[in-house]
């Protein structure tokens, strides 16, 4: 939002929400009914029936830059500004699509009052000629003092500030504007297009293919990173005057009064507002070569609709925690072949980098989904996968690699095996358990005398067990053999503080995989559940409460957060990533992987003291079923 809102600020259809895409319904339906039933000829136009799919097509090509653009910024090869982005920019942006919206609706009432409009050609030569030239002239030209006057202060302020509060820009930034704005843009956008239909040299490639240049060069100046070559100046020298760099318009987000020119710099050039810096910027972009972090976090897919909330994926819902949407059923051939590529594609990629104090942290994704880790016949593909990702840590310099969600003891002893396999490995393997035990012992309400464990027993499971039963607080398993295996790993004065009951009193239930809807009934009403597992419980009580899985809230000092981890809230990290961030932070030079478990004590001041806050009962009634 502006600083101080001017007229027309809001799109129209701000108030419908999720639902803004009704607005195009009637056109779109009335395109495909005369297309494909009716029976006058005149009635079957290529030209209206290709609005709608033309504008998915826009939605597509935005989304492949936003992809593109987040995973080069990741990675940090040629990125241009390093500030980075935060959960409010995402929001702020995340009404990207409204501009299709609107230049839809205008497609279609072109398409109804310009009867010049109705069959035409595919291809014209002059169209494209003239469609080229106009733009070259009127329309960079009108931009250029369109632009500088929304610098001025009283439109600044009322308008064009809303746009420049992305300093960081992303591929989307390049259509947040007030809806005012969009309407003069469209204005001088229209100009060649008009012209072309009414001069009858309008054809589908000339207009389809303008709007395409628009968004191709939009997405272009605010991707954040050089990918323009040096040697395409070089063979046509003129071509700088023609083509912006995104290096070139990074530079007026950061210092505001220079390089307005929209995509051609040539008036920058004209009326001496090019950036002095600008062949500097561009050339050390162009260098630049990705930093090797100091921490990584090896985690996997989850669902299979869990792409769509990477932070390659859809930037808003990777803004949220995991949820199910509606329209995911209708994407499917997108999940299908997401799915299909994690079969064959074998390397871990980055999704992620943050800043914490002086640490460079970075998180990749080994490509398989959770169920993958359950077929025997793939374990051998993740186990290698997983190898080939720690080697390549190893060789980068990384400081720490911590395991996330199944890449622990489901395949690998916690990480042991690899350590075995490998004893020249620099980089410390952290499963994180000791922190993970910690933030379960003390989510635990004070004055607690009694808790049910439930779920599958684990590394984390143990060592909760037997930190309680020292403690003096009574631990009941669900079932006998629970019990007997814990019983056997106990010392015998702990031991005596664990039993097996059929019956439950407890209001406190320590949960791990596993646990049924079955067990979770047999919990009184009130229950809290609290995971030690990587993953949630599925939740079948509506009268208990359920707390998240062991993660802490992570201070302000962490930079460049714009995702949420899984189901976790937002700036809330998981106990396995954040032990990583000790681990290098504290200069820890053990492992901890297999059976070793850390101070756990040690673990959890270490968390308080680099600004880590707990989780409290509040997040847990905040997240009742």
């Amino acid at each position: 939002m502006a600083s101080k809102p001017g007229i027309l600020t809001e799109w129209p259809w701000t108030w419908l929400g999720n639902f803004k895409y009704v607005v195009l319904a009637p056109f779109v339906a009335h395109s495909i009914h005369s297309f494909f039933l009716s029976k006058d000829e005149k009635q079957k136009d290529i030209v209206k029936f290709i609005i709608f799919p033309f504008l998915l097509s826009r939605m597509i090509h935005n989304q492949i830059w936003i992809s593109i653009s987040r995973y080069r910024t990741a990675k940090g090869d040629n990125r241009i500004v390093d500030k980075s982005i935060e959960f409010d920019q995402v929001d702020r942006e995340r009404n990207w699509d409204d501009q299709i919206i609107f230049n839809g609706l205008l497609f279609y009432y072109g398409y109804m009052k310009l009867e010049q409009s109705h069959h035409i050609p595919f291809w014209r030569t002059d169209g494209i000629i003239l469609t080229a030239l106009i733009h070259i002239g009127p329309v960079e030209f009108l931009y250029y003092w369109l632009h500088r006057s929304l610098h001025h202060h009283f439109l600044y302020s009322r308008y064009h500030s809303h746009h420049h509060s992305s300093i960081v820009t992303e591929p989307i930034t390049s259509v947040i504007h007030p809806f005012a704005e969009h309407v003069a843009y469209f204005a001088l956008f229209a100009i060649p297009m008009l012209t072309a239909v009414l001069t009858g040299t309008a054809s589908i490639v000339a207009l389809g293919g303008y709007i395409t240049y628009i968004d191709f060069m939009n997405n272009l100046g605010h991707c954040n990173f050089e990918l323009i070559p040096k040697w395409i100046f070089s063979v046509f020298p003129p071509l700088k005057y023609l083509m912006y760099t995104p290096s070139y318009h990074s530079l007026h987000h950061t210092q505001f009064r220079t390089n307005y020119s929209l995509f051609m710099p040539m008036y920058d050039y004209i009326y001496n507002t090019l950036d002095k810096s600008s062949d500097t910027l561009y050339e050390k972009s162009l260098e630049r070569v990705g930093e090797s972090p100091d921490v990584v976090h090896l985690t996997h897919l989850t669902t299979a609709e869990s792409i769509y909330h990477l932070r390659l994926g859809f930037a808003s819902l990777a803004s949220e925690p995991h949820t199910s949407k509606w329209y995911f059923p209708v994407m499917w051939p997108i999940t299908l072949w997401s799915t299909m590529f994690t079969w064959f594609y074998g390397h871990a990629f980055i999704v992620e980098r943050n800043i914490f104090k002086n640490l460079k942290l970075q998180t990749w994704i080994v490509p398989k989904y959770r169920v993958q880790y359950f077929m025997p016949w793939q374990r051998e593909s993740i186990s290698n996968l997983m190898e080939k990702a720690i080697k390549e840590a190893d060789q980068k310099g990384v400081k720490v690699l911590t395991l996330g969600l199944l890449n622990q003891e489901l395949l690998n002893m916690n990480g042991e095996q690899y350590i075995k396999r490998n004893p020249e490995l620099k980089v410390k393997l952290v499963d994180g358990s000791s922190l993970a035990v910690a933030v379960v012992l003390n989510s635990i309400p004070k004055g607690t005398t009694q808790v049910v464990l439930g779920g599958h027993l684990s590394k984390v499971a143990y060592f909760i067990a037997l930190a309680l039963c020292k403690d003096g607080i009574q631990v009941i398993t669900l079932c006998e053999n629970d019990y007997n295996m814990l019983k056997a790993r106990l010392t015998p004065e702990a031991a005596t503080n664990l039993a097996t009951s059929i019956s439950y009193t407890s209001k406190t239930w320590l949960v791990g995989d596993g646990l049924s809807e079955e067990q979770q009934l047999k919990a009184p009403k009130g229950t809290l559940f609290i995971p030690f597992s990587q993953f949630p419980p599925r939740k079948a009580r509506k009268d208990c409460f359920y707390f998240h899985t062991p993660a802490m809230i992570a201070p302000k000092h962490l930079e460049n957060v714009d995702s949420c981890e899984n189901w976790l809230p937002r700036r809330v990290m998981s106990a396995w990533r954040i032990a990583g961030i000790l681990h290098a932070l504290e200069g820890w030079s053990e492992h901890e992987c297999g059976d070793k478990m850390f101070d756990i004590e040690k673990a959890y001041k270490a968390s308080l003291d680099h600004g880590f806050r707990p989780l409290t009962l509040t997040s847990a009634t905040e997240s009742k079923a």
